[in-house]
């Protein structure tokens, strides 16, 4: 009896439940936490046309030109980029025709930008009254340098 006895206590010390993490509350762990609603589908607005601008230094007939892709998970957020998409514009041709041949040429270059792209349309969003953060993401689905 003494071996079933030893056999029992360590199948019920391998099967026991895990211990509660110190700081939580008794009887939740973290398997029993409600899982996360699934997040709304994805939604995205395109700026057509797509962006032509002239870079470099004086002298340097260089060009680019950007189709240009906008996504949030809130349609509201979009109504209010169509309405103020002439001042997103503006200051999206600013920032593309700063830029220079190093930075357009590269990867990480061109992260920079989808990052600053983003940063200027939230601006514009945030200054109207909009929550620019909605804006989750931009992507660049065109991007031809001549």
């Amino acid at each position: 009896m003494g071996v079933l006895g030893a056999g029992g206590a360590g199948t019920w010390y391998a099967l026991r439940p895990a211990a509660t993490p110190a700081g939580a509350a008794a009887g939740t762990s973290a398997d029993t936490q409600a899982p996360q609603p699934p997040r709304a589908a994805p939604i995205y607005y395109k700026f057509d046309p797509a962006f032509v601008v002239n870079f470099g230094g004086p002298g340097s007939a260089r060009y680019l030109q950007v189709t240009l892709e906008a996504m949030s998970r809130n349609a509201a957020i979009l109504d209010v980029l169509k309405d103020n998409e002439p001042a997103v514009r503006n200051d999206l041709v600013l920032l593309f025709s700063s830029q220079d041949d190093a930075t357009l040429m590269s990867t990480d270059g061109k992260e920079k930008l989808r990052a600053e792209t983003l940063a200027a349309i939230q601006k514009v969003l945030n200054e109207e009254g909009a929550d620019g953060k909605l804006i989750e993401q931009v992507y660049f689905t065109s991007f031809v340098v001549q």
